[in-house]
């Protein structure tokens, strides 16, 4: 009989259990991100980044089929240096069987970490809608149902940025802006589509995590952060126009289309996008410690159950009451 198990690093452990704040790292941008031994160094600067800003780091993958929550460097190098695959919600069961090693999507290592007691992941830019042909990411539905805050700085430039938004707002996700009042744009530091919320201190995402939990609400919180010195816009829009051509050419779709075309745009812009890429990366670890910080530091002492408080005009609901 195959047992499937979430292994949980002592030290990953024993911070949690400590009230330390934590942030959870997918491993996808080491398994599936640059090649070697880039992807190594990448995913240890990631580390670094979390450690500098005062929280502790847990890398997530799939090792033997186990789902791993705060890989250890020889774990790491392990799915750096071998030919993991990549694991999503809808395929982590069939590879946990087999015995896989795998690198973790956003799908994935969201539902990891809150499995976990992790509150806090920062990404690069999360999955979406494609518009040609229509695809949609499993990263949209784990998000509208796994309540970790996620940093990122927005979807990926290749996706449809207005559809990925308006499928996020139907499914509840609240979209923050980090000290900025619209969508950033991954490659590009915005986009031109306002957000409804935005945040200039960790403890405002904190108080609003705090906030969704308390309301039952089981959706992430996205947090947008702009990256620094994007790459030119009338230059991308061409190199993706190019790398659009080229996957249709060639009948790429589907799963394989976002590596495809990231590849494609890295090889137009002559490595531009990878290094914006890498620093965004960094500066979304740094923020995500940040606010795991803050919601460790201003963690209420009491109980973690919701309180509520009634409104004297409201009406009685009979039958039921309002707990408080």
């Amino acid at each position: 009989m195959t047992v499937v198990t979430l292994r949980i690093a002592p030290n990953v452990q024993h911070a949690l259990d400590a009230g330390e704040p934590v942030v959870a790292l997918e491993s996808t941008v080491v398994t599936h991100g640059l090649p070697a031994p880039r992807n190594l160094e990448l995913g240890r600067l990631l580390e670094a980044e979390v450690r500098h800003a005062g929280a502790v780091p847990a890398t997530i993958g799939v090792l033997g089929g186990d789902l791993v929550v705060g890989l250890n460097d020889d774990q790491l190098q392990r799915l750096a240096t071998g030919r993991p695959e990549k694991a999503s919600l809808w395929n982590l069961a069939a590879l946990s069987v087999r015995g896989a090693h795998a690198g973790t999507t956003v799908a994935t290592t969201v539902h990891a970490a809150h499995r976990a007691g992790i509150a806090v992941f920062a990404t690069g830019g999360i999955g979406g809608v494609h518009d040609h042909p229509f695809d949609e990411s499993a990263d949209l539905d784990a998000l509208a149902r796994t309540p970790v805050v996620t940093v990122c700085s927005g979807p990926k430039s290749i996706l449809d940025a207005a559809a990925t938004l308006e499928r996020l707002e139907s499914a509840g996700v609240p979209v923050v802006g980090w000290r900025s009042d619209h969508l950033a744009g991954f490659h590009l530091p915005l986009t031109d589509l306002p957000l409804p919320a935005r945040a200039d201190a960790p403890a405002e995402i904190a108080a609003m995590h705090r906030a969704q939990r308390a309301f039952g609400l089981p959706q992430a919180i996205v947090v947008s952060q702009p990256v620094d010195d994007g790459v030119d816009p009338d230059a991308y829009r061409g190199w993706l126009e190019a790398a659009r051509h080229e996957a249709r050419a060639r009948g790429v779709h589907g799963k394989d289309a976002t590596p495809f075309l990231l590849s494609a745009l890295a090889e137009r812009s002559h490595g531009a996008t990878v290094d914006v890429n890498m620093r965004l990366l960094r500066h979304n670890a740094g923020l995500a410690a940040r606010i795991a910080a803050a919601l460790t530091n201003d963690a209420p002492a009491a109980s973690s159950h919701a309180t509520y408080r009634r409104d004297a005009h409201a009406p009685h609901l009979h039958g039921t009451d309002v707990p408080g």
